[in-house]
């Protein structure tokens, strides 16, 4: 069933030298997330890797140890409101949209945009300078064509992503990666676990589309950190 990815009051923090700390805006433990965009517009469910919780509230997921920790502290509402995505553009593919805001639906899932060409923000995440990744959402296709993310598997590492805040601010992003993984072993740890870096990651749908469940089998998501 899904999981609510609300912010929690404390996180999980590595120990020392993990690398990956799980930001309290998008700590998912156990169950699955549904994120999946794509012609039906309908989300996919699955969490990505293996977790094991012990008595002494520490977890190990696919081999990194974490151990309860208190959340951390988050910057002004000033300065979070600064930071929030209000565009993307990414040049390589001739792609320039702005930012709708998504949230939670009534059953814990994450909405989609309801416009196919306009890509969406995940608000209940993180923002360009703020813990935790910014996590963009698009369609790549509806039944009058492409749409705003159909080309989004065509980038390469080293490809440009910016996102413009609400101040003005260009926050730019180099493409480290495009992962595609079926829906239901989604990594959600890879896209809302917050790392040491200000990263950003752009989902779409990917694979066969799948006409009795109107959905895609995939999700593609693009793993991109500020330069």
């Amino acid at each position: 069933m899904p999981v609510d990815p609300r912010p929690r009051r404390r996180a999980l923090l590595p120990v020392a030298g993990a690398g990956l700390a799980l930001a309290a805006a998008a700590l998912l433990v156990g169950g699955v997330v549904t994120l999946g965009t794509g012609e039906a517009g309908t989300p996919a469910a699955g969490h990505g890797g293996s977790h094991v919780m012990a008595d002494d509230g520490t977890m190990v997921h696919d081999g990194v140890t974490y151990y309860a920790g208190p959340a951390p502290v988050l910057p002004s509402d000033d300065a979070l409101a600064a930071a929030e995505p209000r565009a993307i553009a990414i040049p390589a593919l001739g792609v320039a949209s702005d930012l709708v805001h998504l949230g939670l639906r009534p059953d814990g899932t994450a909405e989609v945009p309801a416009d196919y060409d306009t890509a969406g923000w995940y608000r209940e995440g993180g923002r360009p300078g703020v813990l935790g990744p910014t996590v963009v959402l698009g369609h790549v296709d509806s039944t009058a064509g492409p749409a705003v993310f159909y080309r989004l598997r065509d980038l390469v590492p080293g490809d440009v992503v910016e996102v413009t805040t609400a101040d003005g601010t260009p926050a730019r992003y180099a493409v480290d990666r495009v992962q595609q993984v079926a829906k239901d072993a989604f990594p959600t740890f890879e896209v809302f676990g917050a790392t040491q870096d200000d990263v950003l990651r752009l989902v779409t749908c990917a694979g066969e589309f799948d006409r009795g469940e109107r959905s895609y089998t995939d999700n593609l998501v693009v793993h991109a950190t500020r330069i």
